[in-house]
C-alpha cells in the first residue's frame, strides 16, 4: 500500500462519517484556540509588567528606610522606629564612583489651586536629577534647576492632566500654583506619561524636595532613586550604598535596597510560572479531545472490520493498518489544530480591538506548540484503536459483514 493510497482510504473513512469527524475537528479546535489564547494573555501580561519595570530607568537602584526583613528577634520596645533617610544621606551616596544620579524623594498629597479651581493631587519633591533617573520628557518649558538641594525655590513642573484642569484656557508657563499657602511659579508642563507601576505623572506637581519638606514639614526622604552608570556598576553601587548608610547611620543596617533587574527577575518568573500553569490546564481540553479521537476511532474499527479484514486478505501488513488508522487521526488533529489556530487568532484580534492599550502578542513558538500538541495528542491516542485493527485476524474479520 503506497503513502497516497493510505490517504486516500484514510480521507474516504473521514468523509464518510462527516459529522463525527466534524465533532472530533470542533473538540480539537476547542482546544488549540484555548492554548493559543490562554498563552497569549500570559505571555502579554509578563511582557507588559517587565517592560512597565525596565520603563522605570535605566540601571535603577531604590533605597528605602526601614529593613524589609524578619530577624526572629524580640519586637522593638518603646515605639522604636527605623532611622529615617535624610537629604545628607542622599548626598553622602555621591561618594560612590559607581553612581551617575541621585534623585531623594519626598511624597505627599496637598490642595492645588489657581483662579477659583482646586483640586487634590500628589506632589512630588525632588531634584533636576528625577528627570534623567525616570527619564521624564518635557511638553513645555523646563524641568526643576540645578541648584542645591537644600535650597527651597518656590517653582513647579505638573503634569498634562493638571494642565488641562487647571489651565484650560491659558498658557501654564508663567502662572502661579498655590499649593496648600505656598505660591509656586509653573516653569515646566511634562508631556504625557499615563501611569506606571501605580505612578500617574500626568496628575502630579513636583516642586523642588527641600520645598516639599518644608510644606509638608518633615526631614525624612519617601525615598531615594538612584541611576547606576552601568549594568556591572549597579551591583557594586548597592555594595557601596550599604556601607555609606550603615557608617552614617551609627552602623546600624536600617535600609532596604532595591535593583531594578531583581525587580523584573522576580515578576518575570512568576508571571512565566502562571503562564506555563493556565496552559497546562488549557492542555486539558486537548487530552479530553484526544480520548474522544480514540473513542471516535475505537468505534470505527468495529464498524470497520470487514474492511481491515479484507485489506489484510488483500495482503495488507500491520505495519500498514497501523499507519492506516494513525494516518487518520492524524488528519483529523490536523485540521482541528488548522482550525483552532484560526479561532484563537479572531479571539486574539478580538481582544486587540476591545483593549487597544494592552499590548497583545502572540508568540510564535505558542503556535508551533499548540500545533505539535495537538498532532502528538491525535497520534497517542490513535495508537489503541490502530494495534486493535492490526491485530484482527482476517478470516474473522471478514465472517462479522
Amino acid at each position: 500500500m503506497l503513502f497516497k493510497d493510505t490517504l486516500a482510504q484514510a480521507f474516504g473513512a473521514i468523509s464518510a462519517q462527516r459529522l463525527r469527524a466534524a465533532l472530533i475537528i470542533l473538540a480539537m479546535a476547542i482546544g488549540v484556540a484555548s492554548v493559543i489564547v490562554l498563552t497569549t494573555l500570559g505571555e502579554s501580561a509578563r511582557s507588559y509588567i517587565v517592560n512597565e519595570f525596565e520603563a522605570l530607568g535605566t540601571h535603577l537602584v531604590i533605597v528605602l528606610p526601614g529593613r524589609n526583613e524578619t530577624t526572629g528577634g524580640h519586637p522593638p520596645l518603646f515605639g522604636e522606629t527605623p532611622r529615617d533617610l535624610t537629604l545628607d544621606d542622599a548626598e553622602a551616596l555621591f561618594r560612590s564612583h559607581h553612581i551617575a544620579a541621585v534623585a531623594p524623594l519626598t511624597i505627599g498629597s496637598a490642595p492645588v489651586s489657581t483662579q477659583g479651581l482646586e483640586r487634590e493631587t500628589n506632589i512630588f519633591g525632588s531634584t533636576y536629577a528625577l528627570r534623567r533617573v525616570r527619564h521624564l520628557m518635557m511638553a513645555q518649558g523646563s524641568f526643576l534647576p540645578k541648584m542645591d538641594v537644600n535650597k527651597a525655590l518656590s517653582v513647579c513642573v505638573i503634569g498634562q492632566t493638571i494642565r488641562e484642569q487647571l489651565f484650560a484656557d491659558q498658557p501654564a508657563l508663567g502662572q502661579w500654583l498655590r499649593i496648600n499657602d505656598r505660591r509656586f511659579l509653573v516653569i515646566g508642563v511634562l508631556a504625557s506619561e499615563g501611569q506606571s507601576i501605580g505612578v500617574d505623572f500626568d496628575e502630579m506637581v513636583i516642586i523642588p524636595v527641600a520645598s516639599a519638606q518644608a510644606l509638608f514639614d518633615t526631614h525624612s526622604l519617601f525615598r531615594i532613586l538612584i541611576e547606576a552608570k552601568s549594568k556591572q556598576s549597579m551591583y557594586q553601587a548597592v555594595d557601596e550604598i550599604t556601607g555609606i548608610i550603615k557608617a552614617r547611620h551609627e552602623g546600624e543596617d536600617d535600609i532596604t535596597i532595591i535593583t531594578q533587574d531583581s525587580v523584573v527577575s522576580t515578576f518575570d518568573k512568576i508571571l512565566t510560572a502562571l503562564t506555563l500553569t493556565v496552559v497546562s490546564i488549557a492542555g486539558i481540553s486537548l487530552v479530553v479531545a484526544g480520548v474522544l479521537v480514540m473513542n471516535v476511532m475505537l468505534v470505527s474499527v468495529t464498524q470497520r472490520t470487514a474492511e481491515v479484514g479484507l485489506l489484510k486478505a488483500l495482503g495488507a501488513t500491520q505495519r500498514q493498518l497501523h499507519w492506516l488508522f494513525l494516518t487518520e487521526a492524524a488528519m483529523l488533529s490536523l485540521a482541528g489544530a488548522l482550525l483552532g489556530i484560526a479561532l484563537g487568532l479572531v479571539c486574539i484580534t478580538i481582544l486587540t480591538t476591545l483593549y487597544p492599550d494592552f499590548p497583545v502578542q502572540l508568540p510564535v513558538w505558542a503556535l508551533l506548540a499548540a500545533l505539535a500538541v495537538s498532532l502528538f495528542t491525535g497520534l497517542l491516542f490513535g495508537v489503541l484503536p490502530a494495534r486493535k485493527a492490526a491485530k484482527l485476524n482476517p478470516v474473522v474479520a471478514l465472517g462479522k459483514r
